[in-house]
C-alpha cells in the first residue's frame, strides 16, 4: 500500500533523495489516488496505479531535480497508467462506485440510494462524451487541475482545453437535462 512505500522510504538508513521521495508520497498520494480513481472508479485499481506511479518515480529518481512541476509530472504519469489499466478492466468492475454509495454511514439509506443513483447517472453520461471531452472534464472537475496543468498532461494548448471543457460541460448538462440514455 501507499503507506508501505512511505514507511520503507523513511527508514534511518535512507538517503536525502529518498526522504524527499517519502515527502512526495505524503504530499501527492491523495491527489494521485483521486486522479486514478476518476478514471478507473475502482479503489483497489486506483491504489495499484498510485503504487505504480511511485515505482516509476523510484526508477527515475535521478530525474527528479530536472522536473519543473512535480505535481503535473506525477499526475501525468498517474493519468497515463490509469488509462492503460482501464483498457484492461471489465465494465462490471467499474460499477463498484455505485455499490459503495449505498453504504454511507451518516446518510439515511434512501438519501444515499438517491445520491448513488444520481452519481451513477452522471458518470454514465460522462462515459458517453467524446474521449477528449471526458478526459479534460475528469481532470478539471474531479481532480481539480487548472487549464495549464491539463494542457501539459494531455498535450494540448490551454485554449483547446478551455474549448473542450466548455463543450464537455455543455454536452453533459444537455444530456442530463434531457435524460438522454443513448
Amino acid at each position: 500500500m501507499i503507506e508501505g512505500i512511505s514507511l520503507a522510504l523513511s527508514t534511518p538508513q535512507t538517503s536525502a533523495s529518498e526522504v524527499d521521495l517519502a515527502a512526495l508520497v505524503e504530499t501527492y498520494a491523495t491527489l494521485l489516488f483521486r486522479v486514478a480513481h476518476s478514471v478507473l472508479r475502482n479503489p483497489a485499481e486506483a491504489e495499484d496505479v498510485v503504487q505504480d506511479t511511485f515505482v516509476r518515480v523510484l526508477e527515475h529518481q535521478q530525474k527528479l531535480p530536472l522536473v519543473r512541476d512535480l505535481r503535473v509530472w506525477l499526475v501525468r504519469i498517474t493519468w497515463n497508467l490509469a488509462l492503460d489499466r482501464r483498457r484492461r478492466i471489465r465494465p462490471e468492475q467499474i460499477d463498484e462506485l455505485f455499490a459503495q454509495g449505498l453504504v454511507a454511514t451518516e446518510t439515511p439509506a434512501d438519501q444515499a440510494f438517491d445520491e448513488a443513483r444520481r452519481m451513477a447517472r452522471v458518470l454514465h453520461q460522462m462515459e458517453k462524451l467524446p474521449r477528449k471531452e471526458r478526459e479534460v472534464l475528469l481532470l478539471s472537475a474531479i481532480d481539480e487541475l487548472n487549464t495549464a496543468e491539463i494542457a501539459t498532461i494531455v498535450g494540448c494548448s490551454e485554449s483547446a482545453i478551455r474549448a473542450l471543457l466548455f463543450r464537455a460541460r455543455t454536452h453533459l448538462r444537455t444530456r442530463l437535462e434531457k435524460g438522454v440514455n443513448a
